[in-house]
């Protein structure tokens, strides 16, 4: 069995049965990444030990947890309390954060396993993560190819497998495009669904955290633990629609969705 190759809900239930522990899943995924991302170069900064000691924590702890040892990564212009936050700048370059974000601070109490900071567009202005101070990332589909941006660390980690979501921020596509580009579902949600609190942005306005994964159930699942109104954010309101979406019948969701938006066109023409 490989561990990395599991979805986020068959993580859930082998957790579940003690078929493996959180600890071998994330040794799983850090072994990954030294063998894939000195390549791909996905991550600007790996958090091992702080992936290994959350993981021993949860071993220990509640399988309830909505994200309990889902290997995470995210963007590195989100703040992670005492981790570097370079947003992909030489200015940046050995900032520590002193606080979480709400997206970070979410993801913890949900039980993920943060597993570093992704590389990204320098100040997330760009579209390939070639202007990083860090050097670009490869798109893991084909190496010489870009992986797209400003999230192109982002969606090439939960591509070649060194995470299995991945949090990113979108202006115009920074998501979306990335997560296109390298093969895997993108999400962008209505702008105020998820706190920006502790996060750089690029254009106060239009920014919007948003969530990656393989598939649209692993997108989602995540989608719905960040989104909700944050005090630390006067522009967050939630988003209820978000949050009542029923991940087990997300394909029959989504077709009803669709045809009430048909229906509603037809009636606006006749």
């Amino acid at each position: 069995m490989n561990l990395t190759e599991l979805s986020l809900e068959q993580l859930c239930q082998g957790y579940r049965k003690k078929d493996f522990s959180v600890t071998e899943v994330t040794r799983a995924y850090i072994k990954n990444i030294e063998e894939k991302d000195g390549e791909i170069n996905a991550y600007i900064t790996k958090t091992n030990d702080l992936a290994l000691k959350r993981a021993k924590e949860l071993d220990e702890g509640n399988f309830d947890l909505p994200l309990y040892g889902i290997p995470l990564s995210l963007k590195d212009n989100i703040s992670l309390k005492d981790v570097r936050m370079t947003c992909g700048s030489k200015m940046l370059e050995n900032y520590i954060s002193p606080y979480d974000s709400s997206v970070s601070k979410k993801v913890k109490e949900a039980g993920a396993v943060i597993l570093g900071k992704t590389n990204m567009d320098e100040f997330a202005m760009g579209a390939t993560t070639r202007s990083s101070y860090f050097g670009y990332t490869k798109n893991p589909l084909n190496t010489k190819l870009v992986p797209g941006g400003s999230s192109g660390g982002s969606a090439a980690s939960v591509a070649s497998n060194t995470a299995l979501v991945s949090v990113g921020t979108d202006t115009g596509g920074s998501t979306r495009q990335p997560a296109s580009y390298c093969g895997i579902v993108g999400i962008k949600p209505t702008y105020g669904s998820i706190s920006r609190y502790g996060i750089s942005t690029m254009a106060n306005t239009f920014d919007s955290p948003g969530t990656m994964g393989h598939s649209v159930e692993d997108a989602t699942s995540l989608l719905k633990i960040l989104v909700g109104r944050d005090k630390l954010d006067a522009t967050s309101l939630g988003n209820e629609s978000i949050e009542k979406i029923d991940l087990k019948n997300l394909d029959e969701t989504y077709l009803k969705n669709k045809k009430l938006q048909f229906q509603k066109f037809i009636w606006k023409w006749i």
